[in-house]
Order: structure tokens, then C-alpha cells, then sequence
């Protein structure tokens, strides 16, 4: 059974940062693309970021500079460390998983995910 679990999520001001986690069981981790997407209230779930198993990554433009996708491969773990958060970053982030090294970042190409944890930034 796959399972994506996200933890680090919660509540900072503007500017601050937050380190989000993703645990996965279930799967042969180190096949797998793996990304972070997010959705805000009334928005559709938009991707983040995402990573191939070799670390190669890919990101959403109004990521670039502030947000950084790694993974260990050993522990079957996922990160997303978001620096100087804005209010507009306030939204459920989820954690992806999908076969193959191809990064996407529309979230239709993803087969698994999480529950998701809640970002809260205010200003």
C-alpha cells in the first residue's frame, strides 16, 4: 500500500521560512518522481516543484530563488524548504509521487498522494 505522508507544515509571517517533509512507504522510492503542488482556497491545485530520483528538478517560476527541492533516496524522504514566504504562498501543500524521471509539474501526471499539510503565511 503507498503512502505519502506530509509533515512541517504551519503558521509564519511574512518573510519567514518553513521546511516541509514527505515520507513515502510502499513504493520503490528511488524510481520515482516526486513533487510538491499546492491549493489555495477557491484556486486549483497548482505544482511547486518536483524532483527526479537522480535530483534533477524543476520548478514553477514564482518559486525560483525562494523554494528548494531535495530527497534522500535512503530514507525515502522528500523535501521543500520555502524561504521569505508571502501571504499568497497561504495553501494546502500536497506531496506527488509518479513513475519515471520526466519533470512535470501538472499534478494529472501524478498516480499517488498525501493528505496534505497547511501553510499559513500572514503578513
Amino acid at each position: 500500500q503507498v503512502q505519502l505522508v506530509e509533515s512541517g507544515g504551519g503558521s509564519v509571517q511574512s518573510g519567514g521560512s518553513l521546511r516541509l517533509s514527505c515520507a513515502a512507504s510502499g513504493i520503490t522510492y528511488s524510481t520515482y518522481c516526486m513533487g510538491w503542488f499546492r491549493q489555495a482556497p477557491g484556486n486549483e491545485r497548482e505544482g511547486v516543484a518536483v524532483i527526479a530520483s537522480d535530483g534533477g528538478a524543476a520548478y514553477a517560476d514564482s518559486m525560483k530563488g525562494r523554494f528548494t527541492i531535495s530527497r534522500d533516496n535512503d530514507k525515502n524522504t522528500m523535501y521543500l524548504q520555502m524561504n521569505n514566504l508571502k501571504p499568497e504562498d497561504t495553501a494546502i501543500y500536497y506531496c506527488a509521487a509518479r513513475v519515471g524521471s520526466w519533470l512535470l509539474l501538472q499534478p494529472t501526471a501524478y498516480n499517488y498522494w498525501g493528505q496534505g499539510t497547511q501553510v499559513t503565511v500572514s503578513s
